[in-house]
């Protein structure tokens, strides 16, 4: 059975600045929603076009990440958004948003087909996890998702845009085209859903905001052994600061030796007993192609 790496509160980090929007560094802030995390990439007061939004939430999140963004920058509009990946939970207001403010979406091109309404993501595993939102997992939607003229693709030399400083890194494995940013200067991680702190199969545990460190979502983890080695790419960085795209930020050393052990130990506290993605994975080996074939719900 999977197990967890308990956090201490002394390693939850970032100041309340008001609307729920968390500061975590002077041009780094979050929001956290339902479910999930979003982030605001530039200073507080930010002027128009001079900031960036980080995945956008659920379907029904357009005001509040709106609300967010007022908060923290007034009336500015984003560079730019830019998806870790398409799942339901990252993706739903980015359409609406991007026309709101007329901005570009950027995806890896390997997430493309799930943006561009050619695809839906493989079914979800609701035997892993034990817990409620692992079984009710089969009812979430996974696509197609359609962004249109909006949709943009990362840069082939991983530079971010309108980020200096910032880089992705292809964090593969729950999904084939997940990405996780990262900044040298201040060691700072946005992992979104590579790595996460808190234990996201768990109702009681999301809403209780419990503060661990876990692999992936294990119920919609597509490739396993991707996915460890996406962690132990994470924690060969050593980041200072971490935000995920599940469960509150944290720092500290504690956060490092976490991320070590974790990727020593992905087997045991990460992967599940038996997920169907171990023996099946799910890799789109040209953005569009299951290889093998996804069995259907």
């Amino acid at each position: 059975m999977a197990q967890q790496i308990p956090l201490d509160a002394d390693s939850v980090t970032g100041t309340d600045t008001g609307s729920g929007v968390i500061e975590l560094r002077p041009d780094l802030a979050y929001r956290r929603l339902t479910l999930v995390n979003v982030a605001f990439l530039g200073p507080a007061g930010a002027p128009d076009r001079g900031w960036v939004l980080v995945d956008a939430g659920l379907p029904d999140s357009e005001t509040e990440i709106q609300a967010a963004a007022v908060h923290r920058f007034g009336v500015s509009r984003p560079a730019a958004i830019v998806l870790t990946h398409g799942h339901f939970d990252h993706v739903g207001a980015a359409l609406a948003l991007a026309e709101r403010w007329d901005a570009p979406v950027y995806a890896h091109r390997l997430e493309h087909p799930y943006l561009d309404g050619s695809a839906s993501y493989p079914p979800p595993d609701p035997t892993v996890g034990g817990g409620l939102m692992s079984r009710v997992s089969p009812l979430y939607p996974r696509g197609p998702v359609s962004l249109g003229s909006r949709l943009q693709a990362l840069a082939a030399d991983n530079t971010l845009p309108h980020l200096d400083g910032w880089r992705w890194i292809h964090t593969p494995g729950h999904s084939v085209g997940h990405v996780s940013l990262w900044r040298e200067s201040d060691r700072t991680l946005l992992a979104a859903d590579a790595v996460i702190t808190t234990a996201q199969e768990s109702a009681y545990a999301v809403l209780a905001a419990r503060t661990e460190l876990h692999g992936p979502p294990m119920y919609y983890t597509q490739d396993w052994a991707a996915a460890h080695h996406s962690a132990m790419t994470l924690a060969a960085l050593e980041p200072d600061l971490l935000l995920s795209g599940h469960g509150l930020a944290v720092s500290g050393p504690q956060l490092r030796e976490g991320l070590h052990r974790l990727a020593r130990e992905f087997a045991v506290i990460a992967r599940p007993a038996h997920p169907h993605y171990l023996l099946h994975p799910a890799r789109a080996e040209d953005g569009s192609a299951y290889a093998p074939p996804v069995q259907p719900d």
